[in-house]
C-alpha cells in the first residue's frame, strides 16, 4: 500500500465520469451525472448485470457501512466538484518569526555578551594591572655637583634656620643662618623687632628657644643665640667685593612660612641704594643698604636668609623686595624679580660688633643733610638739629673742609643723587675708612678727603 498521511475524513465513495469504463454500474453506485446538471446530486441506481472493474482503494475511501441507519444522509465525493479528493497534510501552519521576537532575542544576546565581555575585561585589567611595569630609569647615586643648585642647597640647608617670633603686636616668620659653633645666628632686625619670644627651627625639624643678642635697625641686622644645640653647621662667609653682575646665586628661606625653600637666580646689580622701613615715622627704623640686587625669588619670610654664591658661600643677607607702591590697589605682595640683600662684608662687621657689645657703630662724616633738597646730589643743611650747626665742630666733615650749603655730588668717584644715597655710600664703609668727596660750592667743584668717624647705632 502506498504511503499516506492522515487528513480530514475521506469521502464515502467515488465514481468515474460516464463512458470511461465498459459494463454497468456496481450496486450502490449512482447513475452518471446528467449533462445539463450543474449541481451535485445523490441518486439511487439499480445494480447492473455485470460488475464494473474495481480499483484498489484505501479503506478510508470504501463505501458506507451497510449498517448505517436509515434516513441519515451520507456525504459522497463529487469528482466534478471544486475540492480535490486528496489533501496534502503539511502539518501545523507556520506562523513565521515575529519582529519582537527578533528584537528580544538580539537584546538578550547582546546583554549576555556584554556581561560576559565586561567580566572578562575586568579580570583581564586586574591581571594586567598586577603585572604592569612602565619603563623607569635606574636608581643612581644621589650626589650632585657641588656648584649646582642642588649641591649648594645640600651644603647650606643644615646651617639655615626658620625663626618664629611672637611679640605684643603679633607674630611673624623669618630666616637666619648659623654663624658659629657657639650658637649665634644672623638675621634681619625687622624680623625680631619688639620680640617677646623667639623660636628657632633647624632643617632637621628640631626647635629651640633663642635669645636676642643685639640688633641694629640702621643696618637691618640682628643676632640671636641658641643654647645646648649640638652639631651646628655654620655657613661659610664669602666676600661681597668679589660679586659681579650676572653671577649665579641661590637664596634659602621660609617664604610664607614654607621652611627650607630654595630659589635660584643671578646678581642683577651691585651697589644698589635701598632704604627700607620707616613705619614708625621718626626715621629710627629706616635701614640704609648698599644692596646686592637679585632676581632669585624672595618673598615675605625669606628675610634674614642667606644669599649664596656657586661655592655655597654667603655673599648677602636677604632683606627687602620691591613691590608696587603701597597706595597702589593692585600692589603685589610677592616677588616680582627685584630682591635686595645686604652685602656680607657689611653683615660680618655688624654681626661681630653685635656679638661683642650688643650694639653696632655707624660711620659718619659729622654733618646734617637737608633731606628736602630736590636737586642732584646731597646738600649740607644750613642748620642742624635744635638749631645747632649743620657741620659738627671738630668732626670729620669740618676737618675735611665741608661747609653748610655744600652739595656733595660724588663719593670715591661714584655719583650721588640724594641724601639717602650719600648715607648708604658712607655706611657701606667702616669707621676710620678714608673717602674722597666731590663737593659743589657756589658753582665750583672741588675734591675733599675725609676720614670717617664713628657713632653708635640704634
Amino acid at each position: 500500500m502506498a504511503d499516506r498521511q492522515q487528513t480530514d475524513p475521506a469521502p464515502q465513495w467515488w465514481s468515474r465520469p460516464e463512458g470511461t469504463a465498459e459494463g454497468g454500474r456496481r450496486e450502490g453506485v449512482p447513475a452518471p451525472r446528467p449533462e445539463t446538471g450543474g449541481e451535485d446530486h445523490v441518486q439511487d441506481a439499480a445494480p447492473t448485470p455485470a460488475a464494473a472493474p474495481t480499483l484498489d482503494k484505501d479503506p478510508d475511501l470504501s463505501d458506507p457501512a451497510p449498517d448505517a441507519p436509515a434516513g441519515v444522509p451520507v456525504v459522497r465525493y463529487d469528482p466534478w466538484g471544486t475540492e480535490p479528493l486528496q489533501v496534502v497534510d503539511r502539518g501545523m501552519a507556520s506562523r513565521g518569526i515575529r519582529l519582537w521576537q527578533v528584537v528580544a532575542l538580539s537584546l538578550g544576546t547582546a546583554l549576555l555578551a556584554g556581561g560576559i565581555g565586561g567580566y572578562v575585561g575586568v579580570l583581564a585589567e586586574r591581571q594586567s594591572n598586577t603585572r604592569l611595569e612602565l619603563p623607569q630609569a635606574a636608581a643612581v647615586d644621589g650626589g650632585r655637583a657641588p656648584d649646582s643648585v642642588a649641591g649648594i642647597a645640600a651644603t647650606a640647608l643644615p646651617g639655615v634656620v626658620t625663626l618664629h617670633v611672637r611679640g605684643a603686636k603679633g607674630g611673624g616668620t623669618g630666616t637666619g643662618f648659623v654663624l658659629d659653633q657657639q650658637g649665634h645666628i644672623l638675621t634681619n632686625s625687622h624680623v625680631v623687632a619688639d620680640s617677646q619670644e623667639i623660636t628657632v627651627t633647624f632643617s632637621t625639624g628640631e626647635s629651640v628657644t633663642a635669645t636676642l643678642v643685639g640688633r641694629d635697625s640702621g643696618y637691618d641686622l640682628a643676632v640671636v643665640k641658641v643654647e645646648g644645640v649640638r652639631g651646628l653647621r655654620p655657613l661659610s662667609l664669602g666676600n661681597s667685593e668679589n660679586v659681579k653682575v650676572g653671577d649665579p646665586v641661590v637664596a634659602i628661606g621660609a617664604p610664607f612660612d614654607l621652611s627650607n625653600t630654595v630659589t635660584a637666580g643671578i646678581i642683577s646689580a651691585t651697589g644698589r641704594p635701598v632704604t627700607a622701613g620707616g613705619d614708625k615715622g621718626d626715621g629710627s627704623d629706616i635701614s640704609y643698604v648698599d644692596a646686592l640686587q637679585t632676581d632669585a625669588p624672595i618673598n615675605p619670610g625669606n628675610s634674614g636668609g642667606p644669599l649664596l654664591d656657586a661655592k655655597a658661600n654667603v655673599v648677602g643677607i636677604n632683606s627687602a623686595i620691591r613691590g608696587a607702591d603701597k597706595d597702589d590697589p593692585t600692589r603685589q605682595g610677592g616677588s616680582i624679580g627685584l630682591g635686595f640683600a645686604i652685602p656680607v662684608n657689611q653683615g660680618k662687621r655688624v654681626a661681630e660688633e653685635l656679638i661683642r657689645t650688643g650694639r653696632a657703630t655707624h660711620p659718619v662724616i659729622g654733618v646734617t643733610l637737608d633731606m628736602d633738597y630736590t636737586g642732584d646730589g646731597a646738600r649740607v643743611g644750613d642748620k642742624g638739629e635744635d638749631g645747632k650747626p649743620s657741620v659738627v665742630a671738630g668732626g670729620p666733615g669740618a676737618v675735611a673742609g665741608i661747609r653748610a650749603g655744600d652739595v656733595i655730588t660724588k663719593v670715591d668717584g661714584q655719583r650721588v643723587r640724594g641724601g639717602d644715597e650719600l648715607i648708604i655710600k658712607i655706611r657701606a664703609h667702616r669707621p676710620g675708612d678714608p673717602l674722597t668727596l666731590t663737593v659743589l660750592r657756589q658753582g665750583r667743584e672741588s675734591t675733599l678727603r675725609v676720614v670717617l668717624g664713628s657713632a653708635n647705632g640704634s
